[in-house]
């Protein structure tokens, strides 16, 4: 695959366009682009950082968090969703200009430390910078840091060490519980029956969707904000909706849709692989 083929499947149009940081809920604050997320999490031990965008999105990402009146020393934490690069792509940067314990699953991990270099559906079309993380991610493990604890849940597919992190967090004087989705789409050069493009890959997925409707979420947080409809939830943030985050019912059917829709490819493929 070219690089422009590898960018094409990848970005969007303006996903990576500054956006002013903003809070979601007690600790819990944006510091993402337009589509492309991050978002910081404060305890009295200091920030934790969830994700780093493309290469170009960390400066973003640091800029947000000063004008939030920190100071990127303060993160101690750094997490990730998955290894591509408009997720990864900014980790590098992030971890020198922070010095925080970066977290990633044994397999995504493994891809961080390649610079997103052999990975199964992109191959080195996407690399960025590497970077080897502190620590590996087993499924079901707790990292916590002054008074908040994130749950890490490997729900791969969409990369093989795919991580979806939940926690708690109050929002309009309620306790609720967040997720921060990793990615449940479906690239379109990945194979899913025949040769698949790494073996278990539909079953992963399957497993995945399993997971994700198991888990608590009321407050839908992603990878990308068009995934939990970011923009619009700002807009009404901004007009008064101190819960406009909260959307149990919005999360419920993102994955009631993504799952159709994957059995949708999946069938598609498989009568594709039949055929003579």
């Amino acid at each position: 695959m070219s690089a422009l083929a590898a960018t094409q499947a990848l970005a969007l149009p303006h996903d990576n366009d500054p956006v002013a940081p903003f809070k979601i809920g007690e600790g819990l604050y944006y510091v993402g682009a337009s589509d492309i997320t991050a978002f910081l999490l404060k305890t009295r031990d200091g920030l934790v950082l969830i994700d780093g965008g493309y290469p170009s999105t960390a400066p973003q990402i640091l800029a947000n968090i000063r004008t939030l009146g920190f100071g990127p020393r303060q993160v101690k934490v750094l997490l990730s969703t998955h290894a591509h690069i408009d997720h990864a792509g900014g980790l590098a940067q992030l971890k020198r200009e922070t010095g925080a314990v970066l977290y990633a699953s044994k397999l995504d991990g493994a891809l961080m430390a390649r610079g997103g270099k052999g990975d199964f559906g992109l191959g080195d079309a996407a690399a960025y910078p590497p970077v080897t993380p502190d620590r590996t991610l087993a499924d079901g493990q707790k990292v916590s840091l002054g008074g908040w604890t994130l749950t890490a849940h490997i729900t791969p597919g969409h990369t093989r060490g795919c991580t979806t992190w939940t926690f708690p967090v109050t929002v309009a004087g309620q306790t609720r519980q967040a997720m921060v989705l990793c990615s449940n789409s479906v690239l379109p050069m990945y194979r899913l029956a025949g040769k698949e493009s790494y073996p278990g890959i539909a079953a992963d997925y399957r497993r995945s969707y399993a997971t994700w409707r198991s888990l608590p979420c009321d407050v839908f947080l992603a990878s990308h904000g068009m995934f939990f409809n970011l923009k619009a939830k700002r807009a009404a943030l901004e007009a008064g909706q101190a819960d406009a985050f909260v959307d149990p019912a919005g999360c419920k059917a993102y994955f009631e849709k993504g799952e159709a829709a994957f059995d949708a490819e999946l069938r598609r493929q498989q009568a594709a692989a039949k055929a003579p």
